[in-house]
């Protein structure tokens, strides 16, 4: 496929001063069943990871849970040193094992973590770190004060938040910019819609995961199935140009283990949606949404 694709969905500056394109990629899918230990194919994870710089992906997102550590040491043996590339990571989740997640915001492990990812991707300041999570068992004062005194130390540049409401964003606020916010978003999940809004107002890149999930959307029938068969498109790819085309700082990561997989997500990055093809799918992904809740 055409190299630097990704170019094609447009830049935005993170923290107002890391330009990226838009189209990213996520490295959660480069480690073993339930995001623990190695890949399968740990061969293919590193040629995935190395045809990034090729496409144009320079914006590539992780987290110290993956695996945990696996896909931070991956992407260390595939990319260092980074040329052109935005690394980021997250911290603030315990994995007891495969597919448990528990938060925590512990000052002290939060510091571990930002240690450890310094370590693992073999860099002395992280460009982008996100709190994975706001431990709930904390007071949030104590997690974000952590984070500030990290920033301060020149350990952090900028910082992200991860599932963060409107009025968590404005407390971290006022202890650093927040430059990023992570949060569950797709055509059918529209839960972070006011956060997303909050977010374009502010000039803060909104990051949404598992932004493939379509579900229903992709039957045989559906306006998403039918707009993909007439584009020559796959229902994937018309998702993500679906939230290229939503907002202007919106930062899909879609990921995969697989080269192919990744060169036909990237691919989206063409895609143009018109506006009667953006508003068919809007709809119909809200009502999906309805009936799901």
């Amino acid at each position: 496929m055409k190299e630097q694709a990704a170019a094609a969905a447009g830049r935005f500056k993170v923290g107002g001063d890391i330009e990226v394109n838009r189209l990213g990629f996520g490295a959660m899918r480069v480690t073993g069943a339930g995001v623990w230990g190695p890949p399968a194919d740990r061969a293919e994870a590193i040629r995935t990871l190395r045809r990034l710089p090729d496409l144009g992906v320079d914006f590539i997102d992780t987290a110290d849970s993956y695996g945990p550590g696996i896909s931070e040491e991956l992407i260390r043996e595939a990319l260092h040193p980074y040329d052109g590339l935005l690394i980021a990571t997250k911290g603030g989740l315990e994995r007891p094992g495969p597919n448990q997640w528990g938060p925590n915001g512990r000052p002290d492990y939060l510091r571990q973590c930002v240690q450890g990812s310094l370590r693992r991707l073999g860099v002395e300041r992280i460009d982008l770190w996100q709190l994975h999570r706001i431990d709930p068992n904390v007071p949030r004062a104590e997690q974000f004060a952590a984070i500030q005194e990290m920033r301060q130390a020149g350990l952090i540049r900028h910082v992200g938040l991860s599932q963060a409401s409107i009025e968590e964003i404005a407390a971290a606020e006022r202890f650093f910019p927040v430059a990023t916010v992570q949060n569950r978003y797709n055509l059918v999940d529209r839960s972070s819609e006011a956060v997303l809004d909050r977010c374009a107002e502010k000039g803060v890149g909104f990051i949404p995961w598992y932004p493939l999930a379509a579900g229903d959307l992709a039957k045989p029938g559906s306006v998403l199935a039918d707009l993909a068969k007439k584009r020559k498109a796959t229902p994937s790819q018309l998702a993500l140009a679906w939230m290229l085309k939503r907002s202007p700082v919106m930062l899909p990561i879609p990921g995969t283990g697989n080269a192919k997989h990744l060169e036909e997500n990237v691919a989206a990055a063409a895609i143009e949606l018109a506006d009667a093809d953006f508003r068919a799918l809007d709809e119909q992904g809200r009502k999906a949404g309805q009936r799901a809740a």
